[in-house]
């Protein structure tokens, strides 16, 4: 096991890993904590919400695209002043927001599902100059949310359901015909969260409950696991100067280890790609 301890602070759902390529900087929020936390040259940072947030993006160096309960929100990082962009599921007030990435053409994919988790509550959108547009509905928990790095290919999860979809894009990154089937997990103890790829168009995922971190080649097939202590490894993104580690959230929830909940670091001898910038 190569995991270290990135941050030792608790977070009760840790999810929205993602490093800032300008700011060279991490974030990550802490769901039911309604916090977005950080660190700068070794500080830790934190900014706190009136309602659940749980993913982002960057529109510019000083300014993130969050997704909350309710809202998209444009979030300025010196103030810590917000403004709502866009609303989110208005007419379904037992919703929150969950899993979300931009893609290589600058939209922001996000995924909501109900707060007690209820079966085919959920959707997947993407936001783009200013317009949400639904893209499935019938989710129960979605997750792993992520492109190719040529960005004609969406990855997506339904925890619940155990299945990971791929989703051919167009040119302008809105799907094209129906998703396919990439990950058939059901009936294991592998359940798919969060999820990143590398610039080799591998997927990373992040397997809620089973204390590990797959990657799978472009064609599925499973090539490394790598563990953590954590029970409940959330979401991964690379982070470093070089894109070479990959920082991973995980949650304390309905848990009591004491390493449940910590944000980790990885060595996956991989790279990532730079986050792309959200169009907002």
């Amino acid at each position: 096991m190569n995991a270290a301890v990135f941050d030792p602070r608790i977070c009760e759902l840790g999810e929205g890993a993602f490093w800032h390529p300008e700011r060279a900087q991490p974030f990550w929020f802490d769901i039911l904590g309604r916090r977005l936390m950080s660190q700068r040259d070794g500080n830790p940072l934190e900014w706190q919400f009136d309602e659940m947030v749980s993913a982002c993006g960057w529109i510019d160096r000083d300014h993130l695209l969050i997704a909350s309960e309710t809202a998209l929100l444009r979030f300025d990082l010196r103030t810590g002043a917000h403004q709502k962009l866009v609303a989110l599921e208005p007419d379904r007030a037992g919703n929150r927001s969950n899993d979300g990435r931009a893609d290589p053409q600058g939209g922001f994919w996000i995924g909501t599902m109900s707060r007690s988790a209820e079966t085919g509550q959920g959707a997947l959108y993407r936001y783009l100059d200013g317009e949400l547009r639904q893209l499935r509905a019938g989710l129960s928990i979605p997750n792993a949310i992520c492109f190719s790095p040529d960005g004609r290919l969406a990855y997506f999860a339904d925890t619940a359901a155990q299945r990971v979809w791929a989703q051919a894009l167009d040119e302008q990154g809105w799907p094209k015909g129906q998703a396919r089937l990439f990950l058939d997990l059901s009936g294991t103890d592998q359940f798919p969260d969060g999820a990143v790829t590398d610039d080799q168009g591998r997927f990373w995922n992040a397997r809620w409950g089973s204390g590990s971190v797959a990657c799978h080649a472009p064609d599925g097939r499973l090539l490394k696991r790598l563990a953590l202590p954590a029970s409940q490894p959330s979401c991964p993104c690379f982070a470093g100067p070089n894109l070479s580690q990959l920082l991973v959230t995980s949650a304390a929830e309905g848990r009591h280890g004491p390493q449940d909940g910590r944000t980790w670091l990885l060595d996956p001898q991989a790279r990532g790609r730079p986050e792309p910038r959200v169009r907002a």
